[in-house]
């Protein structure tokens, strides 16, 4: 092991409990040992999921979290104790690989609560209060500090008031709550949280607290509910039994559905640093015995989940600062790079490394760190396309779309949360396969085929492996991109998969194979407008075949156009957006962390963007465009159009399906041919490589 990561693998303590490491993994969305609120009790899958990784190098696991309360009915999860009693067997396990593990426990989202796409038709503008209680389910979700709050997500419904009754009722049960915990032999809890603008955040932060009882006011009264918490935890399971606290250092907060970025001046309208330096030792005397840090709020979601846009270890400063005002050990998360986190932890400046995601991504990832292996360290790209596939469409919350119920799965690598599903091992029966484009669909096909004994012929016609994504990859802001890029072609080069560069394939029928995988992506659309040969493609430009001037129309607001304009204005150029939709960064598919935050980028680096807006011509010196004000002309050096893509179709036919399944009649010759990736339906990283993962399995078992 190299001797700069060794502080990450040193033992420290929380309470009386002594923890192997300082590496934490994190609570996130599916990965719940107990889901609560989806009545399943324990979740299916769990076990295997735990079992990829608690021999990996993790010193605490912290599972997602437990509601204290049901979402549908008024069921407290403490009287039912048969809902933990299966999860022993997990906690049980990761003691025996010499970890330990913490239960987080919550009382609910509060003003953040999402609205149930089934819930939602109904709603559409009146006040959760006009709803009847059969609608509405459990009242306890839709309450928050102040009566009237809006949601995060659709400000026109507003909330009930969590009551001084509802407060009493919430502590004691996550005493008995965590009492069941700790009678499993959980190790500790973790209170969620003052952090990140859930229920205890929102009574704690003067912006949503305008109370005039013993829960508003002061910030004494409005941590009142976090500290009775933990005081009532320690009279139920002993002063000796850990209890963590899940913080933000600050809330980064400007307003409702208003986040800064970062190297912003702004007036913080929920917790300063000021504030929170008194914070901690008020949360310290009540009885907590460990911080597990970041920021934000949901009105600032991209500091507790940063997306790629974000700085690799943005909080670390700011937990670094907190810890000199507790005498409690903090962890700190937020795009932790282990060089950075060890040093820090030699320091004394933090006292252990929070990952989350990157543990999706890659089960091994510590233990390839502790033996040197960081190449072979699978890279989060930090897309939240699957771990929390939400969809916020205006940038303003007042929409949301929950594109899949089971989060904690991860784009890169469909087998996470998906393992009772998906099968490894040797192919039943190992075929040829012939696989025509090495992007990334045609490499994961390659790596994963070649994995499970299928023979792999690969053909690329250029030179070089990534297809498309190495214009995905080039922005200076997409290290982990670039990183995933050499993983691919490692992973490749390192399988029994032949590889053919610079090969073009044009006959179909010349191939030797059992079975054609055709990914051959798709090629730039360009506006059908007068000049559009006078622009350049998104792709060329990021390829570095196009160069720009200093003022550039990057025509179309999606999430390519959106980010060649923030990348234009980090190199001091002066971009300006056009959109035809309402929208910028609009799509379906991209996590609202993800879209706010670019878009928060581009008001900070004053990028104009227009918008309900088309192009009417392209000319020599700038482009035509006609807005809902009327006709204008903005002057450009240069013109890059983002647009879309078309689907290269050169191979296409019927062939599509089952293997075999059609074809056979119609085009004998083809019957062994399958597309995927862009080729068949532009979609995104998430599509092509499930897939190709998906084709692989289906051909395999």
């Amino acid at each position: 092991m190299d001797a700069k990561y060794e502080p990450l693998f040193t033992p420290w303590k929380v309470g009386n409990v002594e923890i192997k490491n300082r590496v934490v993994m994190l609570p996130m969305e599916g990965t719940n040992m107990i889901k609560w609120e989806a009545e399943t009790g324990f979740s299916k899958g769990i076990k295997e999921f735990y079992e990829d990784r608690m021999d990996n190098n993790i010193g605490l696991f912290i599972p997602g979290l437990i509601p204290m309360v049901s979402i549908v009915g008024e069921r407290w999860v403490y009287k039912h104790p048969e809902v933990f009693a299966p999860a022993k067997e997990v906690v049980d396990e990761i003691h025996d690989c010499g970890a330990k593990v913490f239960f987080q426990l919550s009382a609910g989202a509060g003003r953040s609560m999402i609205l149930p796409p089934l819930l939602k038709p109904l709603i559409k503008y009146k006040p959760v209060s006009d709803l009847t209680d059969k609608i509405v389910t459990s009242k306890w979700w839709w309450s928050a500090p102040d009566k009237g709050l809006p949601n995060v997500w659709s400000p026109d419904v507003k909330m009930y008031e969590f009551t001084e009754d509802m407060i009493h009722k919430f502590v004691y049960a996550f005493g008995q709550t965590a009492l069941r915990c700790k009678e499993i032999g959980v190790d500790g809890v973790e209170i969620h949280a003052v952090h990140e603008g859930y229920l205890l955040d929102q009574f704690a932060m003067p912006y949503t607290n305008h109370r005039n009882d013993a829960y508003g006011g002061s910030l004494e009264n409005r941590l009142r509910f976090t500290c009775e918490i933990v005081k009532e935890i320690k009279k139920v399971c002993g002063d000796d039994y850990p209890v963590s606290l899940r913080y933000s250092v600050r809330s980064m907060t400007k307003g409702f559905n208003s986040g800064a970025v970062p190297g912003e001046e702004f007036t913080e309208v929920g917790r300063t640093m000021e504030e929170s330096e008194k914070a901690v030792k008020i949360l310290e005397e009540a009885g907590y015995d460990l911080f597990n840090c970041d920021n934000g709020t949901y009105d600032a979601w991209f500091w507790a989940h940063p997306p790629v846009y974000a700085p690799l270890n943005l909080n670390l400063a700011y937990v670094e600062h907190i810890k000199k005002f507790t005498t409690k050990p903090v962890v700190c998360a937020g795009r932790m790079q282990p060089e950075v986190a060890a040093a820090s932890i030699a320091a004394g400046k933090i006292d252990a490394m929070g990952l989350g995601r990157q543990l999706l991504c890659d089960p091994e990832y510590m233990t390839k760190v502790r033996e040197d292996r960081l190449e072979d360290v699978r890279p989060c790209i930090a897309c939240h396309g699957a771990c929390l596939p939400f969809n916020g469409m205006n940038g303003k919350g007042t929409d949301i779309n929950v594109l899949s119920y089971k989060m904690g799965q991860c784009v890169l690598n469909p087998w996470t949360n998906n393992e009772t599903i998906y099968k490894k091992g040797p192919a039943k029966k190992p075929k040829k396969l012939a696989v025509i484009g090495g992007g990334i669909g045609g490499m994961e096909v390659a790596i994963e085929a070649a994995a499970r004994g299928h023979k792999v012929d690969l053909y690329e016609k250029t030179d070089r492996l990534g297809g498309v994504f190495n214009a995905a990859a080039a922005p200076s802001f997409k290290e982990k991109d670039r990183d995933l890029l050499k993983w691919f072609a490692r992973e490749l080069e390192k399988s029994s998969a032949t590889v053919h560069m610079n090969t073009e394939i044009t006959d179909l029928d010349s191939l030797d194979a059992d079975l054609i995988v055709v990914a051959i992506g798709a090629s730039a659309k360009t506006l059908p407008v007068p000049g559009s040969e006078k622009a350049v493609t998104a792709t060329d430009y990021l390829d570095g075949k196009a160069e720009v001037g200093d003022n550039v129309v990057v025509i179309g607001g999606g999430l390519t156009g959106c980010e060649i304009a923030y990348d234009l204005a980090l190199q001091g150029k002066h971009p300006v957006i056009i959109e035809m939709t309402p929208y910028l960064v609009g799509a379906l598919g991209i996590n609202m962390a993800n879209s706010t935050m670019l878009r928060e980028l581009l008001r900070f680096h004053e990028v104009p963007a227009y918008l309900n807006t088309t192009v009417e011509a392209i000319r020599d010196d700038g482009v035509l465009i006609n807005t809902p004000n009327g006709a204008r002309r903005l002057f450009a050096d240069s013109v890059i159009m983002s647009v879309g893509y078309t689907p290269d179709k050169r191979f296409a036919g019927p062939a599509k399906g089952k293997v075999g399944e059609l074809a056979a009649k119609v085009l004998p010759n083809h019957d062994r041919v399958r597309f995927i990736g862009d080729c068949d339906s532009v979609g995104s990283l998430k599509t092509v490589i499930r897939q190709a993962y998906e084709l692989v399995q289906e051909i395999s078992y």
